[in-house]
């Protein structure tokens, strides 16, 4: 996700207003619910429908959670914030967590007092051009009008990029993606950059998608994963935790329609991982079938990422470097021992 670019001196907020040693699991128990900051719309990671359903990646990871604490993916309210508010919603304690498309740096670690949890979908700054400008790598945009949001480290990534390149261009710079969009369409520039998931998500929005390609390079690091507030390292183990046992059930073979059948594996790691050996659970404050519940009522990563992202959704995005390590990818959770 595209980082706003703030004097580090005006973020400097201190500690959290929950205060130190904050002991979230037992708040958000005590509530019934799990609050979770999502993006406002962004389609195959939070988008809510006419019915004011919510779904995504970012939404069913936040079920997860839910269903590891409850034992029901349902118990979640869902805190939609724009991308000036997140950090500011999560320090603040207006929610639990925040599953919002959102690069983990180390500023803002430092500058808001927040901890990444995990890297749950890998992600690099890309480019989307007209299939008729027949351009097929992005070093063939020299003279192009580029759209791309101001204030943000995509601008300063698309800069360098051209610079080192040495290609000119024009830029067009724009408040939002939806911005960007809408001047793309108008004809105001030929090229939109900002991260390649929001482009597969900005192209579905076009009347003639197949006729807009988005190419192959990724010219940015963007790790994108849950945060939690610093001041409850029980509680960012906790969400850590449902990010690699999503991953251990893909890597595993356990899914929602193997469950009952892993359930009665004899292989030690499926025991570990569904609860009957080992004390896992009891160590997170959980219950010692939790990652039951999680993949039950959600899946397991593969199956998340399938449905709200990849072949069996409207976006259609490869796993590449989120498929798992066994199989090419860089996805991999520690040892669960």
């Amino acid at each position: 996700m595209k980082r706003v670019l703030v004097p580090a001196a005006a973020l400097l907020l201190g500690l959290t207003a929950t205060g130190a040693g904050a002991q979230t699991l037992e708040a958000v128990k005590a509530r019934g619910t799990l609050v979770c900051g999502v993006n406002e719309g962004l389609e195959g990671f939070s988008s809510k429908n006419d019915s004011g359903a919510w779904s995504g990646f970012d939404v069913d990871f936040c079920r997860a959670v839910a269903a590891a604490i409850f034992g029901d993916a349902a118990k979640v309210q869902f805190v939609p914030v724009s991308t000036s508010e997140r950090f500011e919603a999560l320090h603040g304690g207006k929610i639990d967590i925040l599953s919002r498309n959102s690069t983990w740096t180390l500023s803002r670690e430092l500058d808001y007092g927040l901890s990444f949890a995990g890297v749950t979908y890998y992600d690099g700054q890309g480019f989307m051009v007209p299939r008729a400008r027949n351009v097929n790598s992005a070093l063939e945009l020299g003279g192009s009008k580029v759209c791309v949001q101001k204030d943000t480290t995509t601008r300063r990534n698309q800069a360098d990029y051209f610079d080192a390149n040495s290609m000119k261009y024009d830029v067009v710079l724009t408040d939002s993606t939806q911005d960007s969009l809408a001047r793309y369409k108008k004809g105001e520039c030929t090229v939109v950059t900002s991260d390649v998931s929001q482009l597969y998500a900005a192209r579905q929005e076009l009347p003639d998608a197949g006729e807009h390609i988005i190419l192959p390079e990724v010219i940015s690091k963007e790790p994108l994963g849950p945060a939690v507030r610093q001041d409850d390292p029980k509680w960012r183990t906790l969400v850590q935790w449902v990010h690699f046992a999503m991953l251990d059930a893909e890597e595993l073979g356990v899914s929602q329609s193997t469950l009952d059948q892993a359930k009665a594996s004899s292989r030690p790691a499926v025991k570990r991982l569904l609860g009957s050996d080992g004390d896992m659970g009891d160590k997170l404050g959980l219950s010692k079938d939790w990652v039951a519940s999680v993949v039950k009522l959600v899946g397991n990563y593969g199956e998340v990422y399938e449905r709200n992202l990849g072949k069996d959704s409207k976006l259609g995005i490869p796993r590449g470097i989120n498929q798992l390590w066994s199989l090419g990818g860089i996805q991999y959770a520690p040892p669960a021992e």
